[in-house]
């Protein structure tokens, strides 16, 4: 028996696949990442009867054939998630856990799961997803001091921040080796003042923030607002978390960064006005290799010939 841990290559899915893994250690399992948008993960999956596949925070939609292969032979499949699910087949070895509502991520619904025994870790993922309120009525419970809210919101900005990019190249850490490194830390307190890896992302984040920070929009209204990337692996790393700070400074309007690739095309990230967080996932799933969830979602590849489409498209969505 094998099990294999399929999980989305950010906070969300990293903390998710932690929470559980501190309860169900499983030391030996075969990990399947990749960067953020990397999510037709169980393609990767060669497994059959009396196996286990534990799959967190990627659409089911995008991995039915997957599923279905694994259970036809003979595989067991848990999947916990939280993007567009679309039609989910009945089984007796399927285990769907599956809730879009617009306040939740993977690692909160583990969290409600397990009862809270490692809550930390699903605050930190929920503030990287950028659920800031439903991150703090999380943490409710724990009664942290403001410097160590704090703590826990960086963590998960930056252990988001590390998911973003075309390739694994783009990042600072492989999101299995990432994972690898938490993997002893009950405490994130203690993974953040004794892993370098911490700082080494703290300081990668804050210094391509800056970089984005000079960045002016391309187009701008009352209603959203596009901002153009260049070609550079910096601006590919934080496209997302970069469009999270746009949407909470100006929760009103929603948010389009259409990152640079070298082909010419366009990487881009989605964020619905966080005043009513609907719509980035319809807007994006009208574009070959869109999706996501209602807040927040991308298209890996836009063709630069697409760009006024999308334009007018963003506009109709959001205006």
């Amino acid at each position: 028996m094998t099990d294999y841990d399929v999980f989305n290559g950010d906070a969300d899915g990293i903390c998710a696949l932690h929470q559980l893994r501190l309860h169900e250690p499983a030391d030996d399992a075969v990990l399947v990442t990749g960067v953020k948008r990397d999510i037709a993960l169980l393609g990767r999956v060669d497994a059959g009867e009396g196996d286990r596949v534990t799959v967190l925070d990627v659409s089911f939609d995008k991995n039915r054939d997957g599923v279905n292969r694994l259970l036809k032979a003979g595989a067991a499949v848990r999947y916990i998630d939280h993007h567009y699910a679309g039609e989910i087949p009945e089984h007796p070895n399927l285990e769907v856990l599956i809730d879009t509502a617009s306040d939740v991520c993977t690692a909160l619904l583990v969290n409600a799961r397990l009862e809270g025994r490692y809550r930390p870790w699903a605050v930190a993922a929920a503030f990287g997803d950028n659920l800031t309120d439903a991150a703090l009525r999380a943490a409710g419970p724990l009664k942290l001091d403001d410097v160590k809210l704090e703590s826990l919101k960086e963590l998960g900005i930056c252990l988001n921040y590390n998911g973003y990019g075309t390739s694994i190249d783009d990042l600072f850490f492989a999101p299995d080796d990432l994972y690898r490194r938490i993997r002893p830390y009950a405490d994130p307190f203690v993974f953040m003042s004794e892993d370098p890896a911490y700082e080494k992302l703290r300081e990668g984040f804050h210094t391509d923030m800056e970089r984005a920070e000079s960045l002016r929009p391309e187009l701008e209204s009352e209603a959203y607002a596009v901002y153009v990337l260049p070609d550079a692996k910096w601006s590919r790393r934080v496209g997302g978390v970069y469009g999270n700070a746009l949407a909470r400074r100006h929760p009103e309007r929603a948010h389009a960064l259409l990152s640079m690739l070298p082909d010419g095309n366009y990487q881009v990230s989605v964020r619905a006005p966080t005043a009513n967080p609907e719509g980035a996932d319809e807007l994006c799933r009208q574009f070959p290799t869109g999706g996501g969830r209602k807040a927040a979602a991308g298209i890996n590849a836009l063709p630069a010939n697409r760009f006024d489409a999308f334009i007018d498209r963003l506009k109709a969505q959001f205006e």
